[in-house]
């Protein structure tokens, strides 16, 4: 019942205060991971009387900002791990560079489960700014398509996978499973061996890379 209400209210907030209402419906709609509300509906119906640019460049920058709080779990995340952890967790910044801004750009613009992506990246400690900038622009994009598509009277982005509890369940279990992965592999044994073997060496070594094994021969 209560959930009911608060549909309601949102889309009464979205309704009166217009490109505001959006922008705010967008932060909120994004800012618990895992549980998401469509908003891009509500940019669907309203872009037939909004400007769709403006519309969807609120949107998206509503709902880039609502995602720092995925960011963030992962930034808090790494500040409990052990040194050894951390220091693996470094060298998979170190190896990520600039390329993991282009899935945070990615994941943001698709209906994939960002949360997924999101946490990880924080938890490497990826610059906060560049991944924000990544974030906003695959939103603002995403967003005016949407408005777009919406002023044509198209539903093709109406909903996406995640915007339901089916959605959201398969989401944390990759999520679970994606953090266990990544904390299990020895980072610097993966750069060392694709420095010397490429992208093979990597693949003959999964067996040690995912062990962590200390005494592993050099």
């Amino acid at each position: 019942m209560w959930t009911h209400e608060l549909n309601k209210l949102i889309y009464e907030l979205a309704f009166s205060y217009g490109y505001l209402g959006v922008f705010l419906i967008s932060i909120l709609g994004s800012i618990i991971p895992f549980v998401p509300f469509p908003y891009l509906f509500i940019v669907v119906i309203l872009s037939r009387t909004l400007n769709p640019l403006l519309l969807g460049t609120l949107a998206g920058l509503g709902g880039a900002i609502g995602k720092i709080t995925s960011y963030a779990i992962g930034r808090a995340g790494y500040k409990i791990l052990s040194q050894n952890t951390k220091r693996q967790m470094d060298v998979m910044r170190k190896i990520i560079g600039k390329y993991g801004y282009i899935g945070v750009f990615i994941f943001a613009l698709t209906p994939l489960p960002d949360d997924v992506y999101y946490v990880p990246i924080g938890m490497a400690r990826l610059n906060f700014w560049r991944f924000l900038i990544a974030s906003s622009a695959g939103k603002i994009v995403l967003g005016i398509i949407t408005a777009y598509i919406g002023r044509s009277y198209l539903w093709l982005f109406s909903y996406f996978v995640g915007d339901s509890i089916l959605g959201t369940i398969p989401a944390i279990f990759i999520l679970i499973v994606v953090t266990i992965l990544m904390l299990r592999i020895d980072w610097e044994y993966a750069l060392k061996t694709y420095k010397e073997s490429g992208i093979k060496g990597i693949l003959i070594s999964l067996h040690i890379i995912f062990s962590l094994n200390r005494n592993r021969k050099a």
